[in-house]
């Protein structure tokens, strides 16, 4: 078992930035890949940036390109999120996910392992 969970999220005014990070403990964090996903109030689980499982590749959804970075810190079975430029539209609740695999906007149920989300509100 893997358990995620997240911390970091707040509200913000749009130009700022917040940095989410999804703490894992239980079974070996560096061989699992990291997941962010994101949802909105009355949309669909979206996913927002992946990172391997060294770290050295990495994909992000064309939404949050050059605003938002994925990290992580093996030494501390930490994954981060750092949202830079944050506009209204990135409100939501963002989620961290974990999996063996690295898996780009695959269907959530090949998601292994979900933590339980942090509310991230961006005002105009």
């Amino acid at each position: 078992q893997v358990q995620l969970v997240e911390s970091g999220g707040g509200l913000v005014q749009a130009g700022g930035s917040l940095r989410l990070s999804c703490a894992a403990s239980g079974r070996t964090f560096s061989s699992y890949a990291m997941h962010w996903f994101r949802q909105a109030p009355g949309k669909e689980r979206e996913f927002v940036a992946a990172i391997g499982w060294s770290g050295g590749t990495i994909n992000y959804a064309d939404s949050v390109k050059g605003r938002f970075t994925i990290s992580r810190d093996n030494a501390k079975n930490t994954v981060y999120l750092q949202m830079n430029s944050l506009k209204p539209e990135d409100t939501a609740v963002y989620y961290c996910a974990a999996d063996q695999m690295l898996r780009i906007s695959e269907p959530l149920r090949q998601y292994e392992y979900w933590g339980q989300g942090t509310q991230v509100t961006v005002s105009s």
